[in-house]
């Protein structure tokens, strides 16, 4: 059963999970017309695209969104931080970085930030160029996916690009070049001593991925983000971890 476009199922559980509670308050302190966003998140109304203006730590930010599934990501990213970042955090990967919108937060945290992102499917990188147009210079874009190995990939996909993954059945493929994930990391630290955030969100590889990060690799990042829910610590020599919805978030320990 839905209410609006959106299951009722989601607003039956909402009220016993802390970070819808943050949630609720970030919108209000991050739109600039919160009430039209609490329209569209909560009952899936509005016509689309549509640009919306979010306060941030560096002034206001314009961004595109292009179906109700982007509102959903803003809401997760910049309200209910799914991500957390401080203005300490300096240097950001970003697997998995569909159409910006977890670039934007994480460059607009701080003028000192740098990410390196990845995203291999074409709508998504037309739209991410144009949503971090006041970025340019402030991150590198590999358009490739993240994955196990090195060359071309199978990558599925859906009309929205928000659920695009490597040997996700879709019914709709491309084929795309892949980068070993590891690769990917130990090319960004022969640039910086250290990794400040990474975030895993891969469609269907996040655990793989994970889990085969190299403990001299982990040792030299701070916070790990990953769309994923883990019933033990995979990375319990070097971090911490809790869970936070669906996201699990890890802490390197001191």
């Amino acid at each position: 059963m839905k209410l609006g476009n959106r299951d009722i199922k989601a607003f039956a559980v909402a009220p016993f999970q802390k970070q819808h509670y943050v949630a609720a308050l970030g919108m209000f302190r991050t739109y600039k017309h919160p009430l039209d966003a609490y329209a569209r998140y909560l009952f899936g109304i509005g016509r689309y695209p549509i640009t919306v203006t979010l306060d941030t730590p560096i002034g206001d930010i314009e961004l595109m969104l292009y179906t109700p599934h982007d509102i959903l990501t803003v809401n997760e990213i910049f309200c209910r931080q799914d991500y957390k970042a401080k203005p300490n955090d300096k240097v950001i990967v970003d697997f998995g970085s569909n159409i910006g919108i977890s670039a934007a937060y994480f460059l607009s945290r701080t003028l000192q930030s740098y990410a390196y992102l990845y995203e291999p499917f074409p709508q998504n990188i037309t739209r991410l160029k144009s949503n971090l147009r006041r970025f340019e210079g402030r991150y590198c874009l590999s358009e490739v996916a993240v994955g196990l190995g090195n060359g071309p990939v199978e990558f599925g996909y859906e009309e929205t690009g928000r659920y695009g993954g490597v040997g996700l059945k879709t019914g709709a493929y491309i084929s795309v070049e892949c980068l070993d994930s590891n690769e990917a990391l130990k090319q960004v630290l022969a640039k910086n001593e250290r990794i400040s955030i990474l975030k895993i969100d891969i469609e269907t590889l996040e655990k793989h991925v994970t889990g085969r990060i190299p403990v001299e690799t982990l040792s030299r990042i701070d916070k790990i983000y990953v769309e994923s829910r883990f019933t033990v610590n995979p990375l319990e020599k070097t971090h911490s971890y809790r869970q936070y919805g669906s996201v699990a978030q890890f802490s390197i320990k001191s």
